[in-house]
């Protein structure tokens, strides 16, 4: 199984089987998701402490033979926190039946909250309300095999995981506490904070904070060195939430109680570098009284209804953040799609924010992103620093049409897709090279792919699955033989033994070319022109990699086939030629190695069209309009529009594209995904109905 997938199914059982704390406890739905965090804080903490501890150990000076102790310092270089002995996980899950487990818990977490100056932020007392074994039961769940073993930060991806489900379940504050990491990140790469201020005004669970230092960190940089992160949040619960996963990635910032309508305890107005947000939508209830002589309000209120309420709050948070932002600042949002082509006095602050230069990329985002939201949303980016020769135009992108379905309900997009959005920004930005250098590194990556379905000897996957099938082949050829020559398993037999033949040619081929291709690349040219050429040159190893898909799956398809054929009547299992136990056997292990072996093929041909996908619409290396994808749009333009920032109102429509290559297993996938969508839905709606029927005594 794909590593991707199998984190994936980690994750959901681990989910499961955390969420049967609330059969085992007291907690409502809003109320236990803060302890299951707090364990899942401690288990995260405990896998990033592991993973630089040795690489701190290298580096300790040393006096008299004794190495100097471990300390606070020394993880928080690394993005890290230090643990105290009584605070590691492994310390905890080893505690004996006898122990109080929940006073250990709540040690483990004081311990935390005085070395990080985190006072009643991490969950303790709640621990008091799960039995002994309950606690056990839930501290073994989270600390599974395969994890103790994975590479990298995969905890770090079960943390996010744990707060999107949480945020599924509207379990707290109707789930608005966690913005997609897709759209965040998103956001933090077109931003690009690197040194100063980093301000987010409605902060939630501080995921804003976390994307800008894992972008500080790709540039071998130590966050909180180069930045400085502030923030407001109304949700006293929230807040810890924020201060929880700041701290579980070793950093440091002041997030503060407030609303932000009315309050501004920063007192950030025009000082900030960076803002980013995520503010709660088309909010109705803001008293206008109070906020009509803020400064933060430089175009004036957007609309005052007859019960003196701001007619819609989109607008005030939208005033907020270039206020805060200093000459040189930049921001990136999240906004309703409304907001972008709303009238009356919401288009007045729009014309003036537009007329200030300082809006320079508007995204379109499809609806599904958000966990508890369907309707669509735009991204939003001002830059206050815009170049003179830029300040009349905004960069339309429509990017409704790029997606993958991560359930039948949400969507994301994958990380190539939000790399191939960033590329329109450096191309609009002029940033060639950072474009030509993600075209080159898609051709390598395609390229190293290639090489590890046919690296040399016989453990490459390819020559496994040929010799499974060689194997399975040679096991039931003497039955076949047996048969009368117009038995069905005979033509299948044939017809099997064909397409082994044919694959092993098609292997031998596609290995000399990816080898070829492996020797030029050595001294390819890395001008756009050079890079072009090769994207149209490796197409023919990708369409390779293509049909050897095709060919593997036929071929499990016809095994399949032969051994059932054989046994259907019976007379497989009666002669002593045949062994089912053995074909089975065969065919068990040879499935494992398909599903690897068509993984990786499918990853050639994948970055192959990332790469193809970019210069196709970038053919000169330059910044392009696109039809149905991305426009510059002049300022006259705008005001021509209405002063409409909505970009699928400029871009025009996507020409239809043929689908080349119709996937059917990911077709199956998608259904997959919304047949289990459909069931768990179902198994929801029997439980209410179980519930109202026994209340209603039937």
């Amino acid at each position: 199984m794909p590593q991707l997938e199998l984190i994936e199914a980690i994750e959901k059982r681990l989910w499961k089987s955390a969420d049967n704390l609330r059969a085992n406890s007291n907690f409502a739905s809003n109320e236990y998701f803060l302890p299951v965090m707090g364990l899942i804080f401690l288990r995260h903490a405990y896998s990033r402490y592991l993973m630089v501890k040795d690489e701190i150990e290298k580096t300790l000076p040393k006096r008299g033979g004794k190495t100097r102790a471990l300390t606070k310092e020394d993880f928080s270089q690394k993005s890290a926190i230090y643990l105290r002995p009584e605070a590691q996980y492994d310390y905890l899950v080893s505690l004996p039946d006898s122990s109080d487990r929940a006073g250990a818990i709540i040690a483990a977490m004081e311990s935390i909250e005085e070395d990080y100056d985190l006072e009643g932020v991490l969950p303790k007392e709640e621990y008091r309300a799960l039995e002994n074994d309950v606690l056990k039961q839930t501290l073994l769940i989270l600390n599974p095999d395969e994890l103790k073993q994975a590479s990298g930060d995969v905890f770090g991806r079960i943390y996010e995981y744990f707060l999107t489900q949480f945020a599924d379940l509207k379990a707290h504050d109707n789930g608005e506490f966690f913005t997609p990491v897709s759209l965040v990140s998103l956001i933090a790469n077109i931003i690009e904070p690197k040194v100063g201020i980093v301000l987010d005004p409605a902060c939630g669970s501080g995921g804003m904070f976390v994307q800008s230092a894992h972008f500080v960190e790709r540039l071998n940089q130590n966050p909180n060195e180069h930045l400085t992160f502030k923030g407001m949040e109304k949700n006293a619960t929230t807040i810890r939430l924020a201060k929880m996963n700041l701290t579980v990635h070793g950093l440091e910032g002041n997030i503060m109680k407030a609303i932000t309508y009315y309050q501004d305890p920063h007192e950030l107005f025009s000082k900030a570098d960076y803002v980013m947000a995520n503010p709660p939508f088309n909010v109705d209830e803001v008293d206008a009284d109070k906020v009509k002589n803020d400064p933060r309000l430089p175009f004036g209120l957007p609309g005052v209804n007859n019960q003196d309420k701001v007619s819609n709050g989109n607008y005030l948070w939208i005033s907020y953040f270039y206020s805060y932002l200093n000459e040189k600042g930049r921001a990136g949002f999240v906004m309703s799609s409304q907001a972008s082509s709303a009238g009356r006095d919401e288009a007045k602050v729009r014309q003036k924010l537009v007329e200030t230069g300082a809006v320079e990329i508007m995204v379109s985002i499809r609806s599904n992103f958000f966990y508890t939201r369907t309707v669509p949303c735009e991204l939003w980016f001002l830059n206050r620093a815009k170049p003179e020769e830029m300040k009349d135009s905004v960069l339309m992108i429509d990017a409704r049409n790029i997606f993958r379905k991560v359930t039948r309900k949400i969507y994301d997009f994958s990380p190539e897709q939000e790399q191939n959005i960033l590329a329109i920004v450096w191309l609009y930005r002029g940033e060639t090279e950072r474009y030509l250098d993600l075209v080159s590194r898609y051709c390598e990556r395609m390229l190293k792919e290639a090489e590890s379905a046919v690296n040399s000897g016989d453990e490459n996957l390819l020559n496994q699955f040929c010799q499974k099938m060689a194997l399975l082949s040679d096991t039931a050829r003497p039955y076949i033989i047996r048969l009368a020559g117009d038995h069905a398993a005979g033509e299948m037999f044939s017809e099997l033994e064909g397409e082994i033949a044919r694959v092993n040619e098609d292997i031998a081929g596609f290995a000399k070319a990816t080898s070829h291709e492996l020797n030029l690349w050595k001294r390819q040219d890395t001008s756009n022109g050079g890079l072009k050429k090769a994207v149209d040159r490796l197409s023919s190893l990708a369409d390779m990699s293509h049909s050897l898909v095709t060919q593997v799956d036929l071929i499990s398809k016809l095994a399949n086939r032969l051994i059932e054929a054989c046994e259907k009547d019976g007379q497989a299992k009666e002669s002593g030629l045949w062994s089912g136990r053995d074909m089975n056997r065969i065919l068990k292990e040879t499935e494992g190695v398909r599903e690897d072996l068509v993984f990786d093929l499918k990853q050639v041909r994948y970055f192959w069209k990332q790469a193809h996908w970019l210069v196709e619409r970038f053919p000169d290396g330059s910044y392009r309009d696109v039809e149905g994808l991305v426009k510059c749009v002049s300022r006259s333009e705008i005001e021509a529009n209405d002063w409409s920032l909505t970009p699928g109102r400029y871009v025009g429509v996507a020409p239809e594209e043929v689908d080349e290559e119709f996937d059917f297993e990911e077709a199956l996938r998608d259904i997959h995904i919304e047949l289990e969508g459909l069931n768990a839905e179902a198994a929801e709606l029997a439980g209410i109905i179980q519930k109202n029927f026994q209340e209603l005594g039937i």
